[in-house]
């Protein structure tokens, strides 16, 4: 057979080119190559940035203690094509083509990880000194505001803002949080599990300005609906994110009532040859009999796993794998460290562990007899030992559970007497 011949019956490469180089992208190229992938594999980033990490933005990089937190990924190594500086226009699924601000990229298989960006404040766009916090550009650009010890102004007190506010004061700034719930993450958290967090503020030195709307934002000032005006030299938004995903209109890729990527199970969307992760995706939970959208961390880090294992398995007719993860996120926040696991709804029972005007405590949900959420202040055990229990489904004793002295891997339905006692 000769040389030629051989070549010609040899299959072609696959290029799979992934659109985000945040951390769901790069770990869908790394999980690529270590799954055993031998096609070609390009990267392509909007910023001009080396792909980096997120979280320390709103910690190390923004405080001066680290300069960038890109990944230790040796992309050259992998043989991972990077493309940054390339911004997204479209895709043309019936061509295999992806439009971007350098021209059309064919691909055979195209992943979807763009990520979330920041929702902006109405009116304070253009307005000096209002600032998001969700690139190392816009971590630069706040750095020196925190060295000046200025005046700052919050708008939003979920994690972002939480989290943001803990580094403005470590700074030494003066601190105003403006929230127009009436509690800390209130889209996140029941009242009564919130509600201990709000004297977190007020002992770190910051005001918690609850139940205010911001009216306008002027040079130096934000105004609120009550009349009062607040001295700002820089104000910094966090009211949320939403999927950037508005580039695909048009595409035929399905999109939620969020804006984001429906996912089916295997993290498929839509139309043939496109998967989607990470938070610009959702996907349905038979864990939780619900379609889950995650804009975590953890999920941009396990999803690639799994996109990448059914990119191999569909050239061999594998069954695809399926994603279903027990969801998890931590933040740092006025000194505390917060943990939380699983998915919860209103209609699940709430349990308390340890007094929640002290230092370490947890709140677990039950459905039923099942453990499907916890949040630990402090408690790393209950978070490691209850995670794996969400995973396994164990049947839970309510009474143990709240007994903080109890273990959590130890307060089973299994250790419970024929009384319902302990048999400890």
């Amino acid at each position: 057979m000769s040389e030629q011949t051989r070549e010609e019956d040899r299959p072609a490469e696959r290029r799979v080119v992934v659109v985000g180089a945040g951390m769901a992208g790069v770990q869908t190229a790394v999980a690529l190559r270590e799954q055993g992938f031998h096609g070609t594999v390009t990267l392509i980033g909007a910023e001009p940035h080396q792909p980096y990490d997120r979280p320390p933005l709103s910690k190390a990089v923004l405080l001066g203690t680290a300069e960038h937190s890109a990944f230790d990924v040796d992309f050259e190594s992998l043989g991972v094509e990077l493309r940054l500086g390339t911004e997204a226009l479209g895709v043309r699924p019936a061509d295999h083509e992806l439009d971007t601000g350098s021209g059309p990229v064919p691909y055979d298989v195209l992943v979807l990880a763009t990520g979330a960006e920041p929702i902006r404040l109405p009116g304070a766009e253009g307005v000096p000194g209002v600032h998001l916090l969700r690139t190392l550009d816009d971590a630069e650009r706040l750095r020196p505001v925190l060295a000046r010890r200025h005046d700052i102004v919050v708008v939003g007190a979920g994690w972002i803002g939480a989290e943001f506010a803990t580094a403005a004061r470590e700074a030494g700034c003066a601190v105003t949080v403006v929230e127009a719930a009436d509690r800390p993450l209130a889209g996140a958290l029941p009242a009564e599990v919130a509600a201990p967090m709000t004297s977190w503020y007020a002992d770190s030195g910051t005001e918690l300005r609850t139940r205010a709307r911001v009216e306008r934002v002027e040079p130096g000032a934000v105004l609120l609906d009550d009349g009062s005006r607040l001295p700002a030299d820089a104000v910094v938004v966090g009211i949320g994110a939403r999927p950037a995903t508005a580039w695909l209109t048009g595409s035929g890729v399905e999109l939620g009532r969020h804006g984001e990527v429906v996912a089916d199970a295997s993290l498929r969307t839509s139309v043939p040859d496109v998967y989607a992760v990470g938070d610009c995706a959702s996907f349905p939970s038979g864990r939780y009999g619900e379609r889950l959208l995650v804009h975590h961390w953890d999920n941009a880090l396990q999803g690639p796993r799994t996109v990448a294992a059914n990119i191999l398995g569909s050239a061999t007719g594998e069954v695809p794998a399926v994603y279903d993860p027990v969801p998890y996120f931590w933040s740092e926040q006025f000194g505390r460290f917060v943990q939380y696991a699983g998915h919860h709804t209103g209609a699940d029972t709430t349990l308390w562990r340890g007094d929640p005007a002290g230092p370490a405590w947890t709140v677990c949900w039950l459905r039923e007899d099942r453990l499907v959420a916890l949040l630990a202040v402090g408690r790393p055990r209950d978070l490691a030992q209850g995670r794996r229990l969400i995973e396994s489904g164990t049947p839970m004793n309510p009474e143990l559970i709240a007994d903080p002295a109890t273990p959590l891997k130890a307060a089973t339905a299994q250790t419970a007497g024929p009384a319902g006692g302990s048999t400890r």
